[in-house]
This record gives C-alpha cells, sequence and structure tokens, in this order.
C-alpha cells in the first residue's frame, strides 16, 4: 500500500520533496528513502536532477503497475451484511409517473379479469408481503375508486405531488417515512411471472436487482457487469461495452443500502434522476447482488401498443406457464415426498387458505390434502414440535391420518376427509357440533399423552411485548392498568398449580372439519402445546362467539353434566388470558405493518370487561 501510495504522489508532484512526500504519505522520512529506493530497483521510477531540482518519474512499468492497482481497486466492494438472511416482509410499489395515454395509472390498467396492481398485490402477499407503500401522482385518484383496495388495510398511500417534475427516486424517497426496513421494490408497470419475485426474495443476497435478457421492450435499461459487480447501467447500448442484461423493475434493497441511496440523493442536484442511478452510485462501493433468470415471461405496459400486446400475447402466455408451472411443481413435491413416479399423481385442486397453502391432490383413486406452509411461517412456528404433537394426535383418532409430514419444509400430506364440512362460527354453535367439539377436546385433554412443546401465556405475552417495544409499536390507552391486573392475577393463578395436558391452543370453529354426520376431526396444529385444558375451552367459546345458553350447553357436555364453581373461576381467567394475549399479538403484527382493524382493540376491551367479571365474583365471595 506504501508503494501505490507514493507512486500516486509521486506521479501528481514529481517534483516534491522527501520531507514534504513523507508528511503526505504519513511516513517518517527514512521510510520514505527506502521505499524510493525499492522503487527505482524495482524500475518502477527513475530520479532525475533538473538543475537544484531532484524529479521522480514514473516509468512506463510504474505507470502499468499503478493501473493495475487502481483496477483491483475498483473492482473492490465492501460487503454490509455477512451473510446474513433476512425475510422481507415490506415492499414499494412507484406508481407516480404519468402515462399520456391512459386516463388512470398503468397498475390500474385492466388485464382480463385483473389489474397489475391487483394481480402484484396478490403475489407480494402470497409471497409474505405484510406492509406495501404506494407512492402515487398521477391520476391518483383511480386508486380510491379501486374496489380490490377497499379491504386493504396493509397498504399505505404516499403522494409526490411534483411528479411531472421528478424522476423516480424523488418517489422513492417519499416513501422513507414509512419503510422501516428491508423491502422489494416494484415499478408499477411490470408484469412478470411470480416465480421471479419468488427467486429474488430467496436470493441469499439482501440487495438484488433482477435482470434478464434484453427484451427489444423500446425503454430497456441495459445493465453492464465487470466480474460479476455492478458497473454499468444506460438505456443507451452505445454507452455500454457489453450488455449483460436489462433491469426488469424489481428489486430488492437492505434497508442500509437505502439509507446509502437517500445520502447520495441529499446531494443530488438534478431532480428527474431515477433511483437505478443512485443504486449505481451505491454499488461502486458496496456489494450489489445480481439475479439474471433469462426465460422470464414479462413486459411493461407504457402506452396503448403495450398494453394491447400484454393482453394478447405476454399474459396469456404468463398464465398458461404459471399453470403448468404450478401444478407441475405441486406434482413433483408431492412425488418426491410419497418416493411414486409423478406420473402416479393426477389431479391437483387449490383449497384455499389464509396463512398455508392447501390442495387436494389425487394419487390412483385415492384422495389426499397436501399443506404447503405460508412464507415466513418458519420464524414463528417449531414444525418439529407440530409433527410430533400432530402425530399424537393422529393416534389419537382426532386428526386426519397423516401420510407424511417433513418437519424442516413443513409439507405435510395426509388422508381427505370424506364429505368434508368445516365449522364457522354459525354452524359451531349448533348443538349436535357442540356435542363433537366438546367430545374432541374432553379425548385430547384426559388422553394421558405428552406434547413436545410447552404452551405458556406468560412466556408469550413476554416475546410479543419485546417485539412490539422493538417495532416502536402503539399499545392501548390502559394498557399498563391491564396488564397490572393481569401479572396480579399470574401469581393466584399458578398459585392453583394446573396440571398441563396436549392442547390444540388455537381452536377455531375453522379448524373443526366434519366427515358426515357421525365424525369430526381438529386440524392444523401450529400453535399446540402443554396447556391448561380451559385454554381450549375458553378460546372456543370466544372464538365460535357462544352466547351464555350455548357456553352452558357446551360446557355441560365438555364436564358431562357437572360444573364447578373451580372450573368457572378457572375457565374466566383462561378467557382473561386468551383475549390479553392476542391483543398484544394483533399489536405486534400491526408494529410490523399489517393491520388487524378492529381486531384488537375489541380482545383488549372484552379482557378488560372479564377482569371486571374476576373482580366482581371475588367481591362476592364466588371466588
Amino acid at each position: 500500500m506504501q508503494k501505490f501510495q507514493m507512486l500516486i504522489t509521486l506521479s501528481k508532484n514529481p517534483e516534491i520533496t522527501q520531507r514534504s512526500l513523507a508528511k503526505l504519505c504519513n511516513l517518517s522520512v527514512g521510510k520514505v528513502n527506502y521505499t524510493l529506493n525499492q522503487l527505482a530497483e524495482e524500475k518502477l521510477i527513475i530520479s532525475q536532477n533538473e538543475g537544484k531540482t531532484r524529479c521522480y518519474l514514473l516509468t512506463q512499468a510504474g505507470i502499468d503497475y499503478l493501473k493495475n492497482e487502481l483496477d483491483q481497486l475498483h473492482e473492490t466492494r465492501v460487503r454490509l451484511h455477512n451473510n446474513e438472511r433476512r425475510t422481507v416482509k415490506q415492499a414499494v410499489i412507484l406508481a407516480a409517473g404519468e402515462k399520456a395515454e391512459f386516463d388512470r395509472p398503468a397498475c390500474l390498467l385492466p388485464i382480463k379479469d385483473t389489474t397489475l396492481l391487483e394481480r402484484t398485490i396478490t403475489i407480494l402477499e402470497n409471497q409474505g408481503i405484510e406492509k406495501i407503500i404506494i407512492v402515487t401522482g398521477y391520476k391518483k385518484e383511480a386508486f380510491g375508486k379501486a374496489e380490490f383496495l377497499n379491504d386493504k388495510t396493509n397498504i399505505h398511500f404516499v403522494e409526490n405531488p411534483r411528479y411531472l417534475w421528478t424522476g423516480s427516486m424523488y418517489s422513492l424517497a417519499a416513501a422513507a417515512e414509512y419503510i422501516t426496513d428491508d423491502f422489494i421494490l416494484f415499478e408499477d408497470d411490470i408484469l412478470i411471472e411470480e416465480r421471479a419475485i419468488s427467486e429474488v426474495l430467496d436470493h441469499p443476497g439482501r440487495d438484488c436487482v433482477l435482470i434478464t435478457k434484453e427484451s427489444g421492450s423500446g425503454d430497456d435499461a441495459f445493465i453492464e457487469l465487470h466480474n460479476g459487480f455492478l458497473f454499468k447501467i444506460s438505456k443507451d447500448i452505445h454507452q455500454l461495452n457489453s450488455i449483460d442484461g436489462e433491469m426488469t423493475g424489481i428489486t430488492k434493497f437492505s434497508y442500509e443500502v437505502y439509507q446509502e441511496m437517500l445520502c447520495f440523493y441529499g446531494k443530488n442536484k438534478n431532480p428527474y434522476v431515477n433511483y437505478e442511478y443512485l443504486l449505481l452510485d451505491v454499488s461502486r462501493k458496496i456489494d450489489i447482488g445480481i439475479l439474471k433468470i433469462a426465460d422470464l415471461i414479462w413486459a411493461e405496459i407504457d402506452d396503448r401498443e403495450q398494453h394491447s400486446k400484454v393482453l394478447d400475447k405476454f399474459y396469456p402466455l404468463l398464465m398458461a406457464k404459471e399453470a403448468e408451472f404450478k401444478e407441475r411443481e405441486l406434482k413433483q413435491v408431492v412425488a418426491d415426498a410419497l418416493k411414486i413416479d409423478v406420473d402416479m399423481v393426477g389431479s391437483v385442486e387449490a383449497l384455499g387458505g389464509l396463512t398455508n397453502r392447501n390442495f387436494k391432490v389425487t394419487i390412483g383413486e385415492e384422495e389426499f390434502a397436501a399443506r404447503i406452509p405460508g412464507k415466513g411461517t418458519e420464524q414463528y412456528i417449531n414444525r418439529l414440535d407440530e409433527k410430533v404433537n400432530t402425530e399424537v394426535a393422529n393416534k389419537l383418532g382426532i386428526q386426519p391420518e397423516v401420510i407424511y409430514f417433513n418437519e424442516h419444509s413443513g409439507l405435510k400430506i395426509v388422508r381427505f376427509i370424506p364429505n368434508a364440512e368445516t365449522l364457522n362460527p354459525q354452524t359451531g354453535k349448533r348443538e349436535d357440533n357442540l356435542t363433537q367439539v366438546a367430545a374432541i377436546f374432553n379425548k385430547l385433554h384426559t388422553s394421558g399423552e405428552s406434547f413436545r412443546s410447552v404452551f405458556s401465556v406468560f412466556e408469550k405475552t413476554g416475546e410479543y411485548e419485546a417485539v412490539i417495544a422493538e417495532l416502536k409499536g402503539k399499545l392501548f390507552d390502559g394498557h399498563e392498568e391491564v396488564r397490572q391486573q393481569v401479572m396480579e392475577l399470574q401469581e393466584y393463578y399458578q398459585s392453583l398449580n394446573i396440571p398441563l395436558v396436549p392442547c390444540h391452543v388455537d381452536p377455531l370453529a375453522e379448524n373443526f372439519v366434519k366427515s358426515g354426520n357421525d365424525k369430526m376431526y381438529l386440524i392444523d396444529w401450529e400453535y399446540s402445546g402443554m396447556n391448561d385444558p380451559l385454554w381450549d375451552i375458553a378460546a372456543y367459546i370466544i372464538e365460535a362467539e357462544l352466547s351464555p345458553s350455548e357456553e352452558k350447553l357446551f360446557l355441560l357436555e365438555y364436564f358431562e353434566g357437572v360444573v364447578t364453581r373451580e372450573s368457572e373461576e378457572q375457565l374466566l381467567i383462561n378467557k382473561i388470558f386468551v383475549d390479553f394475549l392476542w391483543t398484544l399479538w394483533a399489536l405486534m403484527k400491526e408494529a410490523g405493518g399489517e393491520d388487524f382493524g378492529s381486531y384488537g382493540i375489541t380482545r383488549f376491551n372484552r379482557a378488560k370487561g372479564f377482569l371486571q367479571q374476576f373482580k366482581g365474583e371475588e367481591q362476592l365471595g364466588k371466588i
């Protein structure tokens, strides 16, 4: 490094004195003299006298050495993240730009029975994205008329009022208030395969630019790479030495790189600059990942001609490819799991699901249900615990027969329930169904079996509160008072020494599935663990919204005709715990960018009501 530093200095000032050279290079005069002699011996410099002045001139070998060192320095990038991976939960859609030929933003143009934006949001949500920020500008009022956005509580709108006089970096900077973590950026006029989004999110680098082969769309941003690093971005093909790909308008950003871009932008004097060029500036110092998928079906919509091509060509091709890919992929997954030839897997039918993807799969004349976990569920679900607990439930006959369960991937295959009828809060109130639900709980709670995990409401409370604090989430007014009452109740509750038994923990009515009139199953054991049995009972009463008379009937069935005062007290305490914990769960989710509407406050107010009921009965001496 000393040789390089001194050669750089000498190239700029060949007549410099050794003392001045020592000062500029932060070296001793003796070290400078030694290094000059070394450079001369290696024939990197020659020294000559010009009158009373000594000059140090670089030889051609010296110039070549300096050029080589500079080339290597330019190829060096800082790696920010030390191979750490992070699940992306946020997305930014840039939708401010004007498209003069359209009376609405390009993302709201019809694409058969949907729009670009609706498709994009659906894909992002399927990939585990919880918070979506849309930057608007041109025809911003059109978003208020999009019906599919009415029920979306996880979307935040940001306006770029200067969209006519600014580039895309202005829009991205406008979203800074809402961007709190790594995110994936989507340009709003892009139609692309879902697998591309999945691969970007799964890319090991926290910063990743998605590129593909040249499309010839006419608005191409070409990429030139040097030794795998981003080197140039240009829409002018004449400025590039090689064309290594084309940007697709989709990029994954780490929060740190985004902050670096904002720093560069703070010094910017060109309002029309686009985010790609700020990213290029950052990439000269920091390693930015590149993902190239050459065979993508994708398109952008800048004018009517491109919209027509999307409708007539690209969208039909894309839908056919995605349908074929998803079915083929799922068939292969099932075949690999069951160790059978993929040709033996017949029809595949989607069954829906909020968090997970569920399918009905036919193999020969037999039918199975396959569960593929949703993105990000591995962060809060222990699949080994679920597997062991599900096997116990299977042995008890209250869970459909488990054919395959992979605790690493979360893939689960069970025998399909014939004549299946899933309960809901309305059908879950019927006496015949209450009888069967109570019987399942009884069988589980009195089985003498053990689950692998323990579900502790107090540990979960601490976990959720810590996450809320870390994310700077908000608590409801009066939270501390309610929390204090719950913690005071904890000491009394623990003194009861209630034996822990296998519990489902999340017994929504929708987790009970009938097979005809005489058989019922309890499914989805993701949260299960050893717990107070009356947690399950309290949770079902709340989730199924049982009236006082329906609750009494349910308890008589569960307790086989005798409900003691001690059981009523234990049940009331569990109702308090259930609502207080799920209040915190909702606040934790909202702190991460989701919107649960009135769910959290409803739980919180009901928990307060149960606390008041407990105090009243305590004063009356019933407790």
